[in-house]
């Protein structure tokens, strides 16, 4: 008999949502495209896509109009989880704040438009709050 692989970290959408934990990071990031070549070392994320690289980098640059603020959710989600994803972007959509989210391996990571951002960690911390 073959043991199934369980995925580590919490997979009850319950408890994930309930002891979250949102944090906001004090950088703001803005989503840089350019070649392989141009890996930056200070890149947070890099994604290949079939147009070219995207990545998340500190917004150093004065000019940067599109600057994000990353928020992380502390709890260790399981990436086999289901829901959380969902969760956390209704509540956002109810607010009118957009989001790009980012799965990780211990956490997910909510990047939101800086002018937004105290809005959205209000609006997950109320999430949050619900579930306890």
């Amino acid at each position: 008999m073959t043991k199934a692989f369980v995925a580590p970290g919490e997979h009850d959408l319950g408890v994930m949502l309930a002891t979250m934990s949102p944090v906001l990071d004090p950088v703001d990031y803005v989503f840089f495209t350019g070649i392989d070549e141009c890996i930056r070392a200070d890149a947070l994320m890099t994604f290949r896509e079939s147009e070219g690289v995207t990545q998340i980098v500190p917004a150093t640059d004065e000019r940067a109009e599109l600057r994000y603020t990353r928020i992380e959710l502390r709890v260790h989600s399981s990436l086999a989880a289901v829901g959380l994803t969902a969760a956390v972007s209704a509540a956002l959509t109810d607010a009118g704040i957009s989001a790009n989210v980012v799965a990780a391996y211990y956490h997910d990571h909510i990047f939101v438009p800086v002018a937004r951002a105290d809005d959205a960690l209000s609006a997950l911390q109320q999430l949050s709050a619900a579930h306890r």
